[in-house]
């Protein structure tokens, strides 16, 4: 049976709502590459790509699909934590950011994200989206990973600031064996003093 929606289309509906030409954007954990690709996409050549994963396959991978598809210009792969995001990039200068919590597609299931360095990613990838910003989460769970990860992020995500983000979570509610869910966020652009309106 074929299902026509899936976690990651999705999220990548939400990008191309949002990624406009000349972007700023970082995919935080590349695995295959399919984001970053389509962030590339996206931001075309005026914009600039950071794409991060601590799994020298899931950087050789992506890099090997930016190159296929002549998007290595302005597409930067690092060897990297996505925990040290706030290394390479500014508070506030981010227009989307994307992050696959869980474990490289068709890799070693027991190499996965972990809690501790997920969450302290999520919370400086919030500071580094400017006004307007987008951030992309799509949690991935069940298998080796367990629950932990996933119910953690949530669980945080419930306390984000709601003057300043928009947070939604979209699950699927009758499909068996632990969905992915996906997670949308906004930092919202309210001008100083200006009241929400309906």
């Amino acid at each position: 049976m074929s299902i026509g929606l899936n976690t990651r289309h999705i999220a990548h509906r939400f990008l191309k709502e949002h990624v406009q030409p000349g972007a700023f954007c970082i995919d935080a954990t590349a695995g295959r590459g399919r984001d970053t690709l389509l962030l590339c996409q996206l931001a075309g050549e005026k914009g600039k790509v950071l794409a991060f994963d601590i799994q020298l396959e899931a950087v050789a991978s992506t890099r090997k699909l930016l190159e296929e598809n002549s998007m290595s210009n302005w597409a930067y792969v690092f060897l990297e934590s996505h925990t040290n995001i706030d290394l390479y990039a500014e508070p506030k200068t981010a227009d989307a950011i994307v992050f696959n919590f869980g474990w490289l597609p068709g890799g070693d299931h027991t190499l996965h994200t972990e809690t501790k360095t997920s969450l302290d990613a999520i919370q400086k990838g919030l500071k580094l989206l400017k006004p307007g910003g987008i951030m992309s989460l799509c949690l991935y769970y069940g298998k080796e990973t367990g629950f932990a990860e996933t119910d953690a992020i949530l669980k945080y995500l419930e306390t984000v600031d709601n003057q300043e983000y928009t947070v939604v979570v979209s699950s699927f509610a009758n499909r068996p064996n632990c969905p992915p869910i996906a997670v949308c966020i906004l930092r919202d652009d309210i001008k100083s003093g200006e009241e929400n309106s309906i």
